[in-house]
């Protein structure tokens, strides 16, 4: 009997603690809610603007690049002439817009005076040569003189006249100064001449690819002497920051998060620890439950995609690991996202832009 009643008891407190472990199990779920989804982040094709031979490549998969480091550079022996021819064609350009602007210098309408006065002196000579041979034909009945000379004469002397006009209004342009809309043209084309240089530079700019931000080398796509062009990517670089976990919340759940909201993150590969985290989008739209999502009671279901930021300042996640997000449910867990979070103080419809 008393081996009987110590098995009862055994058994009795055996069932007592499953049913307290049970009802515990069961406050602790309700003090909390866990989402599953996968680690995610930006990637970026990066791929040279210019259409050219690669010259070298300066990285290899698995670097960490840092924002304007060189990845790798184009053959730019064919472009330097150009643009030195383009530089030379603009500055020539712009001595031509540069006399135009300045007008006719003192000497020049110095000259255009002394030509006048030439032309004045040659009209005067001639005047007087004409009005003498015309004189001593007149006096002798035209036998001291012959027709044919007061004809020349006559002959030389408008001439001497358009000389006259001609030199006058040569000396009237250069005091006047070029034309408004022959300076208005050459300075067109010495703005045609420097957007030309200015393209020319900035393909040789184009011609060093850059890191746009701070990233992993995931794919080296092409290696020196292959051509490369704007359709074709060199590198695929991987965004370590920010990162998240794209996880998927159910109707009757998503009352219990909101933006800005803390979590932490637990993944496979690292069962001891947690990795902080917060709320950064909540879509506003509902979806058909993607395959992705591990839980087998939602698979059918509509659910609202959640993405939660992780702090992961050692670059330990990796792209598509498995994750679980833990949201603590107590009053006590609701305050601003932390320090440091872009995303503090937006709304879900400009977080998710």
């Amino acid at each position: 009997m008393n081996r009987k009643l110590l098995i009862f008891l055994l058994v009795a407190v055996v069932v007592a603690g499953g049913v307290i472990w049970w009802v515990m199990q069961r406050e602790e779920a309700a003090r909390q809610l866990v989402l599953y989804g996968n680690i995610d982040l930006r990637q970026i094709q990066l791929a040279f603007n210019n259409s050219e031979r690669i010259a070298v490549v300066l990285v290899q998969e698995g670097d960490h690049v840092q924002q304007g480091q060189m990845l790798a550079r184009l053959d730019t022996s064919r472009l330097e002439p150009q643009v030195a021819q383009a530089v030379a064609q603009a500055a020539a350009q712009r001595q031509v817009v540069t006399r135009l602007r300045n007008g006719s210098r003192p000497e020049e309408i110095a000259q255009a005076c002394a030509n006048v006065a030439a032309a004045k002196a040659d009209l005067t000579n001639a005047q007087r040569q004409y009005e003498r041979l015309k004189g001593a034909a007149e006096l002798s009945a035209g036998r001291a003189v012959r027709q044919q000379d007061v004809d020349a004469a006559k002959a030389t002397l408008e001439m001497a006249e358009a000389k006259l006009a001609v030199n006058q209004k040569s000396l009237d342009l250069a005091v006047l100064g070029p034309r408004k809309e022959d300076i208005a043209e050459n300075e067109a084309r010495l703005r045609a001449n420097e957007a030309q240089a200015a393209l020319l530079r900035q393909q040789m700019a184009d011609s060093q690819l850059f890191a746009p931000t701070n990233a992993v080398v995931r794919t080296r796509i092409m290696e020196p002497g292959e051509m490369a062009s704007p359709q074709n990517p060199v590198f695929s670089l991987a965004v370590i920051d920010p990162k998240w976990v794209r996880a998927y919340v159910s109707e009757p759940d998503i009352g219990k998060i909101y933006p800005g909201m803390a979590a932490t993150i637990a993944v496979d590969s690292f069962p001891k620890r947690g990795f902080e985290g917060w709320i950064g989008f909540i879509s506003p739209v509902a979806e058909f439950t993607p395959k992705a999502v591990q839980t087998e009671e939602l698979r059918t279901s509509l659910v609202y995609e959640v993405r939660v930021f992780v702090k992961d300042p050692k670059d330990e996640l990796r792209l598509g690991m498995p994750a679980s997000v833990y949201f603590p449910l107590n009053r006590s867990s609701r305050h601003a996202a932390p320090a440091g979070d872009p995303n503090a103080g937006k709304s879900a419809a400009e977080k998710s832009r």
